[in-house]
């Protein structure tokens, strides 16, 4: 069913309201849950302040600095939920959430990558395939094209109104490339894991250090599902898509995931190994 003349649906001119429009005509279909949107705002806001806690402590800049932006990416997409809970025909509330919560991951792997650069510094770094420098120096310029790929393609969705191909293409381009990245991570990790376990070193780790290196892999696992998660989500595109379209896959695979995997990051904080350093030390 169309919409009658003079109502706009969706776009920067939208002036449908649910007193005007039923609930189908909107980019979601549905009204986004006032709940679940306020409960991951303050999660993400007590994480950030536990990552503000720490950083000061141990002064672990980087690490602070990526964490504080990833949560405040996410805390400003929910806003953007919450705008379209108010009325779910909301343009701006639209953009915010696609362009914020879509990006803000890539802030939390630049902290894991940081995180384990200073590890295999720090834990027999003669057992690496590759050297720690290879961390910042490959993963981290991945992590912004990741970064500007992902907001570029959503802020080209929202001046497309959604219907270009473009937008959404470019989106996937950045999701599928931190997909792609984050892979050879895991394969990176897992090959210096076993090999650090295998050699007989892995003895002499305390339990908080067998803990680190748990919910770091957690936290990086985690990650890796919301992106390919988002990559099959954005192959439909927004309008026809079921999956676009079912809140209770992006509560799940999008919000749980990402919150988990942030509160993993904060108890696999490097100041709390590595404590015995000092913070221009740990981020080396």
């Amino acid at each position: 069913m169309d919409p009658p003349n003079g109502l706009i649906v969706f776009g920067p001119d939208a002036n449908c309201t649910l007193e005007l429009c039923p609930l189908e005509w909107s980019v979601y279909k549905y009204r986004p849950s006032l709940a679940s949107n306020v409960i991951f705002i303050v999660l993400y806001a007590l994480a950030m302040g536990v990552h503000i806690f720490l950083g000061i402590r141990w002064r672990t800049w980087f690490y602070m600095v990526f964490m504080i932006l990833g949560c405040l990416f996410e805390i400003i997409g929910y806003i953007g939920r919450l705008l379209m809970y108010s009325n779910p025909f909301s343009f701006p509330g639209f953009m915010i959430q696609i362009v914020f919560i879509t990006s803000g991951p890539v802030f939390y792997t630049a902290a894991v990558y940081v995180t384990l650069s200073r590890t295999i510094q720090c834990f027999a770094p003669e057992i690496s395939r590759f050297r720690p420098e290879l961390v910042w120096w490959l993963f981290i310029p991945a992590d912004i094209v990741c970064l500007t790929l992902q907001a570029a393609g959503g802020a080209l969705s929202t001046v497309s109104q959604g219907s270009s191909q473009t937008g959404i293409d470019v989106a996937m381009a950045g999701l599928a490339l931190q997909v792609a990245i984050l892979v050879l991570f895991c394969v990176l990790l897992g090959d210096y894991l076993f090999r650090y376990f295998r050699s007989g070193s892995a003895s002499a780790l305390s339990t908080r250090m067998r803990i680190f290196f748990g919910f770091l892999s957690a936290a990086v696992i985690m990650i890796l599902g919301r992106c390919a998660f988002r990559c099959y989500e954005l192959s439909e595109g927004y309008q026809d898509s079921d999956l676009v379209t079912d809140e209770g896959l992006f509560i799940g695979l999008e919000g749980v995931l990402v919150v988990i995997a942030v509160f993993c990051l904060c108890i696999s904080h490097p100041g709390l190994v590595f404590k015995q350093s000092t913070g221009s030390d740990i981020e080396k």
